[in-house]
Parts: structure tokens; sequence; C-alpha cells
């Protein structure tokens, strides 16, 4: 937990609320540090959405980029003032003889979608961040895309905590849900050569049942692509659609294999593009 950032969240809030709901907020923080017990918590969990309402959190540029330093990755963009208080509320209770995780896990199986939304974007910032990861895997096997959504995108506790299994399985989900993989944070740092044949496995079941293949899962191949991916690479150069025939000049671009290299040269244009970074995974997007 960054006091930076619990301090900057702090300051947010109470620049966005009038005098008396900000007190109000300040009040049952500071009652919290008395009594800090599950029924206590409960009860300003419930009340802040009363009291604060539902209104966008309002971000100056220079407060994202100090959300950036107090927490590397940290973007609260989207959260409301209720997801903020709440977090607020959450990250700064007193240690008592009930470990946080588990005070954590109680509250996300009694939670409503809205609440779990909540609850999982307030990870970076909670206490002892090793000791969520198991209840963090129980939010990624939700059925609910804004559930899976708010721990996968814009979070950096992925990159940051998971195993490479429950990173490599986060990252396969997105695609069979749907999710865009260009949110998750340390979508390249993260990458693994187990990923990359996944990713290549995935495809061949999608082309084998005649389904189309989502340009994003060649960014996760392309550092480690070599053999029958460099083979993938140059079927979906040679006759994908323009995203996707972009997406695999990316991949090549980043492989180590002599082969792509090769590849690329038939086609200069692309190449000319990559090089000169008018063509990147951000302009995919």
């Amino acid at each position: 937990m960054s006091d930076a950032a619990r301090n900057l969240l702090r300051e947010c809030l109470q620049r966005q609320l009038d005098a008396q709901t900000g007190a109000w907020l300040e009040a049952q923080i500071a009652a919290l540090m008395q009594d800090p017990a599950d029924a206590a918590l409960d009860i300003v969990l419930g009340m802040i959405p009363r009291r604060l309402g539902k209104a966008q959190l309002a971000l100056s540029a220079a407060e994202l980029f100090a959300a950036g330093k107090s927490i590397e990755g940290w973007d609260p963009r989207g959260w409301s003032v209720t997801d903020a208080a709440r977090i607020l509320v959450l990250s700064g209770l007193p240690r008592t003889a009930i470990p946080f995780a588990q005070r954590f896990r109680v509250l996300c199986r009694s939670a409503d979608v809205a609440e779990l939304i909540t609850l999982y974007r307030g990870l970076p910032l909670y206490p002892d961040p090793t000791t969520l990861e198991e209840q963090v895997g129980e939010g990624l096997r939700s059925n609910m895309r804004a559930v899976f959504e708010a721990i996968a995108h814009h979070n950096p506790y992925p990159k940051t905590y998971f195993e490479e299994h429950r990173w490599n399985h986060m990252v396969l989900k997105a695609l069979f849900i749907g999710s865009p993989l260009a949110p998750i944070q340390g979508l390249d740092q993260r990458a693994n050569p187990e990923l990359a044949r996944i990713m290549c496995d995935f495809a061949h079941e999608r082309w084998a049942a005649g389904r189309s293949v989502p340009f994003e899962i060649w960014r996760c191949v392309g550092p480690f692509a070599e053999g029958q991916a460099i083979d993938d690479l140059a079927r979906v150069l040679g006759s994908g659609e323009t995203i996707e025939r972009h997406a695999a000049a990316l991949a090549l671009a980043a492989s180590p294999d002599l082969r792509a290299a090769r590849l690329l040269q038939d086609f200069p244009a692309l190449t000319g593009d990559i090089f000169r970074d008018r063509l990147t995974w951000a302009t995919l997007q």
C-alpha cells in the first residue's frame, strides 16, 4: 500500500465533494480507525453511494501522472466518487486479528456486480497484496466481463503479482470472452514462450473451425516466434485483412528468427512504417 496513493485519492475526493459530504467521509474513516469491525465497515461501505453519489471522479492530467508515480501503473480513470471512497476506506483499515485478505474475500463473496468492480479496481492500494491473489483468481473466473476487466484492464496488480500460469490464463480468457488485450498492463513485459505457444494453438483451433483470429494474439507471439509460428505469421501477412496483416508484420519485427526478417523484406512499406513508428500496436487500437 502506498501512503502517497491514498493521500492523492483523498485529496481528489475532498476537492470534488462539498464540505458537508467531505466531512462525513472523514468522520467515517476516523470511526473505523477506532472500530474496524466487519459490522461497522459494512455500514460505511453501504452508506457511501447514498451519501456521495455516482459522479465520475474528476482527475487532472497532473493527478493522473502523480497516481502513476505513487504506484507504478495505477490508473484511476473511469472511477466514480463511490469507487474512490470505498477503496480509500478499505485501503486504510487498521490491522486486526483478521487478515485483510480474509476480510476482502468475505466482501467479494457477498458483493453485487458494481461492488465487485469497485473491490477489484482497488487492488493496487490494498495492504498485503500478495495475499490477495487467490481471491483475485476467483474474480478472473467470473462470467461477468465487467468484473473480469476490473482486474485485467488498467490495473497494475496482475502485471506485478501474477505468476506465469495465472497471467497466461488471464490473457487467454480475455480472448475467449471478447475482451481486448491492449488495456492489460504489462502485456509486452510479461510475454513468455508458453503464452506464445498457447496463442498459436488458439489460432489453429479458430482456423480449423473456420473462425477469425483476433489480431492482438500476435503481439504475444512475436518475441518468441520461430518455426511453425513464423509460418502462421506468414499466412496472416499474405492473406489477412489489413489490421491482421499489420499485426503480423509487427510480430515478425519483434521476432529474433532470421526468417522473420526475410519475410518482411517483401513488404518494404510495412517495414518502413514500423521503423518510423508510424505502425505500432497502439496505432492498431
